[in-house]
């Protein structure tokens, strides 16, 4: 969602790069091409052009710094004032509930309510089992106007690992007090509850949370915002602060083509944080939204701390030892490159990864589906290999090379390509184990 701002933003900055030094002239050009990438990003005027006072104020009587070019300089004003703007420093960059405790989602139809849910109780089992905890959850909902809402959160239930009650009553104010009544008289420690929403913001539905809410007094409350209605989820979640109070958004879709000028303008229109964006439609598929690595991704520096976070989600730590010692030692075969290959692809697709890596607006969509595509016959070349082949690369012949390409589906121009990527690797390892590499570290 915010590869559109980042995009822009970087182009602006290379831009700037090539002059020789801030001047009012560059400085006031590369702030219309900012205000004018701001709009189109679907961010609010007002809120733009408070956004642009600020940098413009900051580069006013600022300290030339003769170690730094003027994209460099602007980055560093740009990168505070954002900062700001998506909620400081100081924000959390995780969530710990309180035990016991109820968090009540809410948020319009289609907003991604139920699967964010899910998403978060899977967060959660995942940060307890990190301790050698198991947490107890209760998933219920008070949601009888989508059809098959309810039955939907049971199979979410079912796929996350957690309990489902779903109570006699028909009634969301007496369900709330129901399910509440269960969660107690049961010790569970968390319950996440689902509930109604409607196509669009509309007195009924704010008066049945507002009742909901108190009845069951939820510890968190979590707005759940739709990235794709644009300036209208600042709307939205006006109507909701004003009627039921919330602590904190979740913004769906991240991994949308939407623009995230909303998003963007979220913290200082609501004065509320993001506390997590989905980036998928998978359960795992939900970040805490740590504004400084979100500003850095914005200005095309990357995010390499959720990069590294991911990897060794995906990634056991005996794997990759044993891996890097292979590496290191020079003992690196083919299977060890397949291998490689796989806990690549267990992190994501490339345009997936490609989010959290610096300057990756100047690659294409196609080389990065290029290079997706590359990973996925060297596997198939590699698994169509024997064991002597994997270990011996050197005896693959015109008659061998034939045979593998055959049974992987690929040609043997590809199959050269893989043996090319692979003798690179061994470069590297030599080059490494000489040294050579110690200036850049």
């Amino acid at each position: 969602m915010f590869d559109f701002l980042s995009k822009k933003f970087f182009g602006i900055l290379s831009w700037l790069k090539d002059r020789g030094r801030l001047t009012e002239e560059n400085i006031s050009q590369a702030l219309d091409q900012v205000r004018s990438a701001l709009l189109e990003a679907d961010v609010p005027l007002e809120i733009a052009e408070t956004f642009l006072k600020l940098i413009k104020d900051d580069t006013i009587g600022e300290k030339i710094n003769s170690t730094l070019n003027p994209g460099q300089q602007l980055i560093k004003i740009v990168h505070k004032r954002l900062l700001e703007f998506l909620g400081g420093a100081n924000t959390l960059d995780h969530v710990t509930y309180a035990i016991p405790s109820v968090i009540m989602v809410m948020g319009l139809q289609g907003s991604g309510k139920t699967t964010t849910i899910a998403k978060l109780a899977y967060q959660v089992q995942k940060q307890a089992q990190q301790r050698g905890k198991h947490r107890k959850i209760l998933f219920a909902s008070v949601d009888f106007y989508r059809p098959a809402a309810i039955d939907q959160l049971e199979i979410l239930a079912q796929k996350t690992g957690v309990d489902f009650y779903k109570s006699p009553y028909s009634d969301p104010i007496r369900t709330s007090q129901d399910t509440l009544e269960y969660f107690k008289k049961n010790l569970y420690e968390l319950l996440f509850l689902d509930t109604a929403g409607r196509l669009h913001v509309d007195i009924d539905m704010m008066k049945e949370l507002s009742e909901i809410n108190k009845k069951i007094t939820p510890k968190y409350k979590y707005l759940v915002l739709d990235s794709m209605t644009g300036q209208e989820s600042l709307s939205v979640a006006k109507s909701f602060n004003d009627s039921i109070g919330f602590d904190g958004a979740i913004i769906t879709k991240l991994d949308s083509d939407t623009r995230g000028g909303a998003a963007f303008a979220f913290r200082f229109a609501l004065k509320k944080p993001i506390v997590f964006v989905g980036t998928g439609e998978k359960t795992e598929d939900l970040e805490n939204f740590v504004p400084e690595r979100m500003a850095s991704r914005i200005l095309g520096m990357g995010d390499m701390l959720t990069l590294i976070e991911k990897a060794e989600e995906n990634i056991s730590e005996n794997t990759s030892k044993d891996l890097s010692k292979r590496f290191i030692e020079g003992n690196f075969t083919l299977k060890d490159f397949a291998q490689q290959l796989s806990l690549i692809d267990k992190m994501g697709s490339f345009q997936k990864i490609s989010r959290y890596l610096p300057g990756v607006p100047t690659v294409s969509q196609d080389q990065m589906e290029k290079g997706q595509i590359e990973i996925k016959k060297f596997r198939a070349i590699i698994s169509s290999m024997t064991q002597k082949e994997c270990i011996i690369p050197n005896i693959l012949d015109a008659s061998r090379k034939k045979r593998i390409a055959q049974g992987s589906g690929t040609s043997v121009q590809e199959i050269n390509q893989l043996l090319q990527r692979f003798e690179q690797s061994k470069q590297f390892v030599k080059l490494f184990k000489n040294n050579k590499f110690k200036r850049f570290l």
